[in-house]
């Protein structure tokens, strides 16, 4: 099986494939697979929207299929882990969604974790998820930045809400890590841990990190 870990962001916007490639440079080492990070062209410049999430699944299984053949893993880097149930029907490698990875590193950082969310109709998604995984008693909250995934470039404006956010998580919830609820913001994540004095979860990190022990142990 060919090493490579093949991370694909479902929106188009190549500034957040940029970002999540930068954010996972420090899990590329001598001898370990190979990372790759790919841009769904089909996709919404971000994926804010249920619409925007079922908009991506069928393109994004067909990338999967397209890439099996020279892949060890995928990554589908969206905090709504879109198409991942799909996606693990089309190939027989694994496939980890950031936000299932995200969460579940969480819970190893702390009793009860946050989620700091791009926009407030964000925020439904998530909770679905959450249930779903039966970790609501681990849950302390999801607030929302205010900004969509575009305007996450804007670092002084992005950064300034993440804290206050992050702080309110913290201070107001009861949340003891938190975890970053969009591929866009991993560019945050050493500054903000510092800013507010816990753990922060970049999703995609803790999904290739997962990934890299799955194909090294053959899980």
């Amino acid at each position: 099986m060919p090493e490579r870990i093949i991370v694909i962001n479902p929106n188009s916007s190549q500034s957040v494939t940029d970002g999540i490639d930068r954010a996972v440079e420090p899990l590329r080492m001598a001898g370990g697979p190979a990372i790759e990070c790919l841009t769904l062209k089909e996709g919404p410049p971000g994926i804010e929207t249920q619409a925007h999430v079922e908009s991506v699944v069928r393109p994004l299984s067909q990338l999967v299929a397209q890439r099996d053949n020279d892949a060890a893993a995928f990554v589908v880097a969206c905090f709504s882990d879109p198409g991942l149930h799909l996606a693990r029907e089309t190939t027989t490698k694994p496939v980890l969604g950031i936000a299932e990875c995200g969460v579940l590193t969480a819970l190893t950082l702390g009793q009860r974790f946050g989620v700091i969310a791009i926009l407030d109709r964000s925020i439904a998604r998530h909770l679905r998820y959450i249930r779903s995984m039966g970790l609501w008693d681990r849950f302390a909250n999801d607030r929302a930045v205010g900004l969509g995934v575009t305007e996450l470039a804007d670092e002084g404006k992005t950064f300034h809400r993440m804290v206050a956010v992050g702080r309110e998580l913290r201070e107001q919830d009861g949340a003891d890590v938190v975890v970053m609820g969009c591929a866009g913001m991993a560019r945050y994540r050493d500054r903000l841990q510092a800013e507010i004095g816990i753990p922060v979860v970049e999703p995609t990190q803790a999904a290739v990190g997962m990934a890299i022990g799955r194909v090294r142990l053959g899980w």
